[in-house]
């Protein structure tokens, strides 16, 4: 069965134009067929501040009100989304730039209001592979921004980690697929304040386990939520890792175990 690597890319690697380029010139190295699902949070958060609007966030995820869609949608499927496609075709790769809404690639559905008002936040309902797969036949990179849509004309604000994962998931019938998140930090850390302090393999006790004790907290969970739900549905792989790590074919970082 053939590889298909896709990529989540977040953080400061995707805020800062020098740590962006390293991370886009490695990416595009990588053989074979390829997905790049980005995040943008940090821009977002400084753009809705700068616009007067308060950021809500709960265990790594946007509360996301009307006015902090609409910069969303600006920041992650315009500013962050062309940047990245720009700097794929300086390297002479063909990519383009999709959101969820984009070929009826991801639907999802407003979340319910349980404990918590996310607002206009899309839990994943189906991905659509058909016309993403002809693209990757195709040698085309598809560069996918957190956004989704429920099918009536509503935008909704989707996790990165999120998007990735269903997208992995989608795949794992039609391709060996390698789940990689790769953002500032070289993987899950045992100690937050000890950037050295890799967790180098981890099964969902561990995870449980460091979560409950608050070493693993924040933006981490979306990403082994997820990543341990991506191998539990066919993903062969789930890496957690910086540039680094995508340097050195993910041999750095954490792998996630069942």
């Amino acid at each position: 069965m053939e590889r298909l690597t896709i990529i989540k890319v977040g953080g400061k690697v995707v805020e800062e134009a020098e740590s962006l380029s390293a991370f886009i010139k490695d990416f595009a190295g990588i053989a074979g067929k390829k997905i790049l699902v980005h995040g943008g949070g940090r821009s977002a958060t400084a753009i809705s501040e700068a616009l007067g609007i308060k950021t809500k966030m709960v265990e790594g995820r946007r509360i996301t009100d009307a006015e902090t869609l609409s910069v969303v949608v600006m920041v992650y499927a315009g500013l962050v989304n062309k940047n990245i496609v720009a700097q794929l075709q300086a390297m002479n790769k063909t990519a383009i730039g999709l959101c969820g809404a984009d070929m009826d690639l991801v639907r999802a559905s407003k979340r319910e209001v349980k404990d918590i008002d996310y607002g206009y936040v899309g839990d994943v309902s189906s991905v659509n592979t058909n016309q993403l797969s002809e693209l990757i036949s195709s040698d085309v990179i598809p560069v996918i921004s957190p956004l989704t849509h429920d099918g009536k004309g509503q935008l909704l604000n989707t996790n990165a980690d999120t998007m990735a994962s269903e997208l992995a998931k989608a795949f794992a019938m039609e391709y060996k697929v390698q789940l990689a998140f790769c953002f500032e930090k070289k993987g899950v850390l045992l100690d937050p304040d000890d950037d050295d302090s890799v967790i180098r393999n981890l099964d969902s006790e561990m995870y449980s386990e460091n979560k409950a004790n608050g070493s693993i907290s924040d933006g981490m969970i979306p990403k082994l939520d997820n990543g341990f739900a991506a191998l539990k549905q066919g993903v062969s792989d789930v890496i957690i890792s910086n540039i680094e790590g995508l340097k050195n074919g993910f041999s750095h970082g954490t792998h996630l175990e069942k």
